[in-house]
């Protein structure tokens, strides 16, 4: 199916950011990691690389805003949008993106500041309908990031439901979801985009990047030269996503670029990993009495 941008809704394979920019298109990488949560990218870093690419950026911290903010002092040469990355107490991470750095800082400090665990980029006290339930408050869009990831963690929207371990309405509550996932397998993510073609939500695409090299691998592309023009193209499904998985070594690099951000809070990761994993343990003990 061919949207407004030309080219099929979903595309699998690297971006040819030169073939978007002669259609007027702006691909975005909509899902990136910088050192104002667990990863070692500086923001000046990735806006400079951004910027060489020509391509624009969604700064998505883990339960953190501070590096969003700083790309707008630093009045980012390239298309920013807003986001956050949310990770609810039962599971999933929720990507929020806002029309401006002001209204994400506002419902940051409102509603996410002060429940972040003791593993602050690990889990916040808010569980996936409450954190639905606040961002129909906002004019925002609400994304299901890496719906079926990752591992043996419930960490995925689909992955929760198929498992029961969310109630089949949460589809209902979100406004889409990220169908092309850096971090995910192709195999994963063609089922997101299956869920999405059949429940008719709007899609986005993003790495997942934690460290420089990953920037730019996926994108989400639409015409627009704004945040408001972005979002709206893609609540209104008239965007495209394009994109490659990273290779085995690439998530070994990333894994391994990530790790020095957790061993502060070694225990208290432990600690809440136990505790969303709790109803799969359930599941299976039950499975396995049945």
């Amino acid at each position: 199916m061919s949207t407004r941008t030309g080219f099929p809704r979903i595309i699998f394979g690297e971006p040819d950011i030169t073939q978007l920019s002669r259609r007027g298109l702006v691909g975005v990488d909509m899902h990136f990691h910088t050192n104002h949560s667990d990863s070692p990218t500086r923001v000046r870093d990735a806006l400079a690389l951004a910027k060489k690419k020509g391509i624009g950026l969604a700064i998505t911290d883990h339960n953190a805003v501070s590096g969003v903010s700083e790309a707008e002092r630093r009045d980012a040469p390239v298309l920013l949008i807003p986001g956050i990355e949310i990770s609810a107490w039962d599971g999933p991470h929720i990507l929020l993106y806002f029309f401006s750095v002001r209204e994400l800082t506002e419902f940051y400090e409102k509603h996410i500041k002060d429940t972040k665990s003791s593993s602050p980029c690990l889990a916040t006290s808010l569980t996936t309908p409450d954190i639905a339930a606040l961002a129909d408050e906002y004019n925002c869009v609400m994304i299901a990031a890496h719906p079926y990831g990752y591992l043996l963690f419930n960490k995925g929207l689909c992955k929760c439901i198929e498992r029961k371990y969310l109630p089949a309405r949460m589809y209902d509550t979100f406004d889409g979801l990220e169908v092309i996932s850096g971090g995910m397998s192709h195999l994963l993510n063609e089922k997101a985009a299956d869920v999405a073609e059949i429940r008719r939500m709007c899609i986005t695409g993003g790495t997942d990047g934690h460290i420089l090299s990953d920037l730019g691998h996926v994108l989400t592309c639409a015409p627009a030269e704004t945040p408001d023009e972005f979002l709206e193209a893609v609540l209104h499904h008239q965007n495209s996503v394009m994109g490659r998985e990273k290779s085995l070594i690439e998530k070994g690099i990333m894994a391994s670029a990530m790790l020095p951000q957790y061993l502060p809070y070694t225990w208290p990761s432990l600690q809440v990993h136990y505790q969303q994993n709790i109803p799969r343990l359930r599941h299976f003990f039950g499975v396995k009495r049945r």
